[in-house]
């Protein structure tokens, strides 16, 4: 008898309901159960998922890999989908094979490259790979001296933390004084330059940002699946422009980001970005995780996260090519059910005696269809112990 996968993901995007309702439509209808951990009890995915725990907060790197450790042999986790402390998890890849749980991240060397932008960039151009012009920003000097010089090459300049994702702090830099043509409709990513200068001049700390042109679209991420032989096993790229979206194969895109990923050891899952820079693409951005939008990719016949878990597994999906490449499409948001009200709290001490899961009611949903699992089960709250195991 084929045993049930036991998946955990940590701190995750709330649009990683989907890769969860992937992993259980998995083609050989293989039995899988979903760990979530959160900070926010009103997280999505803690409600997608068969167990679920709050994380207790103001741990430091070291203490929440022992937290990891502890629900993994607790929960007898085989697979583990870490994103928050990512750096500091795979750091510890032995001790977690040693309680029966593979990590399916890349090793710490590729992760400590794309922590920061710049020395990303500056090893993504060493390998052949094209970059926009750059420059590391720390003062108002600094920025003053990079905004002046992409404005005379014809540029309109933008910043980003050297040290981020998910687009947190990306603003474009704009010579109209403030007014209310920025109050008017919705906020956008438009900052004055005086202010910018100003605020910048005035912070207690110096800032880390990377100032570089504003590229052109389309955006295209690459989806990357890497096996530990450092071979990519899958490539499609998503596209993005404006409010359409839709998938390319073009070797433009595809070649430099599986010489990224097989450069720099990227197993698993990746998530590779390129944008236009003129007439060419260039690197924008490199993320060593699933992205939140991977779930798309079964637009093309491709179940890329069970694939994922299959490769940690160590049953090698081989080289996949999608069957069929999907129509243009658009994303709009729509409801996902939360977790009933009164979920246990943080873990405040570490208990000596695990306590029985406690059911809870299903939140509400609509009904499954005959073709469409429920993507709600009956959820499973329970505190997870330490120093204890099932295994």
């Amino acid at each position: 008898m084929v045993s049930c996968v036991r998946v955990w993901l940590n701190r995750t995007y709330a649009e990683n309901v989907f890769f969860i309702d992937q992993l259980r439509r998995n083609p050989g209808n293989r039995a899988v159960e979903v760990h979530a951990t959160h900070g926010d009890p009103d997280s999505p995915v803690l409600a997608a998922a068969d167990t679920a725990d709050l994380e207790p907060e103001g741990l430091s790197p070291a203490a929440y890999v022992e937290f990891a450790l502890a629900q993994c042999e607790w929960r007898g986790i085989d697979v583990f989908v870490p994103r928050l402390h990512q750096a500091a998890i795979v750091a510890h890849r032995a001790e977690f094979e040693a309680v029966g749980t593979a990590l399916l991240a890349p090793p710490p060397e590729a992760v400590a490259v794309f922590q920061d932008k710049v020395i990303a960039y500056e090893a993504v151009q060493a390998l052949g790979v094209p970059v926009p012009p750059w420059w590391r920003v720390r003062s108002a000097d600094e920025l003053a001296c990079a905004v002046e010089e992409l404005e005379a090459r014809g540029h309109r300049a933008c910043f980003k933390p050297a040290s981020g994702a998910g687009g947190v702090g990306f603003r474009v830099i704009t010579r109209a004084p403030y007014s209310l043509a920025q109050l008017n409709g919705f906020p956008s990513p438009y900052v004055p330059y005086d202010l910018v200068l100003d605020a910048v001049r005035e912070a207690e700390e110096p800032v880390d940002w990377l100032v570089m042109p504003q590229l052109g679209q389309p955006e295209v991420s690459v989806d990357c699946l890497t096996g530990t032989d450092d071979r990519v096993r899958l490539a499609v790229g998503r596209t993005k422009n404006g409010r359409r979206r839709g998938f390319t194969l073009h070797e433009q895109w595809l070649e430099p980001a599986r010489r990224i990923a097989e450069g720099f050891g990227l197993h698993h899952l990746s998530n590779i970005q390129f944008r236009m820079f003129g007439e060419r693409p260039v690197l924008m951005d490199v993320n060593t995780r699933p992205a939140g939008g991977l779930h798309q990719l079964s637009l093309c016949g491709i179940n890329a996260p069970w694939a994922a878990v299959r490769l940690a597994l160590g049953d090698d999906p081989g080289a996949m090519t999608p069957p069929f490449l999907g129509q243009d499409y658009s994303v709009v948001s729509g409801p996902r059910p939360l977790r009933p009200v009164g979920m246990p709290g943080r873990l405040t001490e570490l208990p000596t005696q695990p306590p029985a899961p406690t059911p809870a009611p299903a939140a509400p949903g609509p009904s499954p269809s005959p073709t469409e699992p429920m993507s709600a089960p009956g959820l499973r709250a329970g505190t997870p112990a330490w120093g204890t195991h099932r295994r």
